[in-house]
């Protein structure tokens, strides 16, 4: 039994290449980032526990995950899988997969090759409610406003990644922002903490006001996800540095100990 001293709850592995390969079609190639490095990044972290995203660069091949999660006790899995999988979703949470993951989102990137819709959701949603898995979905606070009643309404729990992709430039009273935390404190939307990738090159510090309204919403509702290896983003933050930003952000100790330990345990344990 591995101890629980803490969990990153948003991360991806790809490779090795010569053993797992990307799919033909993907978007993007990324850089190897082995279980062997994620493991390591763990314990230099101090935590005990992660939680694994499925990436779209690999298309519908879960070997990767599927491998990692039966070799290590202390990770769990995110899926994407879009309404016509042939999965049987009764059967991931034995395999440590605790939910599928969608995508929503606005402007000329919108979903992309790989990825599942918000419509792949809606259909799958009490398919994932009888497994006892829940959604997650990258989404963003331009368009979430429009949707927000519908992911309030799903029958299984819904958790939000990127923060709501936050706009730094309209704030947190923008109606994206107020959004957010009005799903935050209904208790039926979850929330993944990690600022840096909206930031646009700012400062980490501008983060700051977004994590603290989110936490204050609701935090029985919120976790914490280094996202690494970062995909995309140059140049890259250091790990360490964003889980200095959570404890600096979050100074109460018991408040820390629920993002990063009780609450991941309800959502993944």
């Amino acid at each position: 039994m591995v101890e629980v001293t803490g969990w990153d709850c948003h991360a991806h592995l790809f490779g090795p290449y010569a053993q797992f390969p990307l799919a033909a079609d993907r978007s993007y190639t990324p850089p190897e980032a082995t279980e062997a490095a994620y493991q390591a990044l763990l314990a230099d972290l101090g935590l005990s526990h992660g939680v694994l995203v499925h990436p779209s660069a690999y298309g519908e091949d879960y070997t990767l995950l599927f491998h990692a999660l039966q070799a290590h006790a202390n990770l769990r899995g995110v899926i994407v899988a879009q309404a016509d999988t042939r999965l049987d979703l009764g059967s991931l949470r034995g395999r440590g997969v605790r939910a599928l993951r969608f995508s929503h989102r606005s402007g000329a990137g919108g979903n992309f090759a790989g990825s599942a819709s918000l419509a792949d959701l809606q259909t799958l949603a009490p398919r994932l409610a009888d497994a006892g898995l829940h959604a997650e979905i990258w989404t963003d606070t331009q368009v979430l406003p429009e949707i927000a009643d519908a992911l309030a309404s799903l029958p299984c729990p819904v958790v939000i990644d990127h923060m709501a992709m936050f706009s730094v430039d309209d704030g947190v009273d923008s109606p994206g922002m107020q959004t957010v935390l009005r799903l935050l404190g209904t208790g039926r939307i979850w929330m993944k903490l990690c600022a840096y990738r909206n930031l646009q090159g700012r400062d980490l510090e501008a983060g700051r006001p977004f994590h603290e309204a989110m936490v204050a919403a609701n935090p029985d509702r919120v976790v914490w996800g280094t996202d690494w290896p970062h995909l995309r983003i140059s140049p890259a933050p250091r790990t360490a540095d964003l889980l200095a930003c959570l404890r600096a952000w979050t100074p109460d100790a018991a408040l820390q100990r629920r993002i990063l330990l009780d609450n991941p345990r309800a959502l993944y344990d």
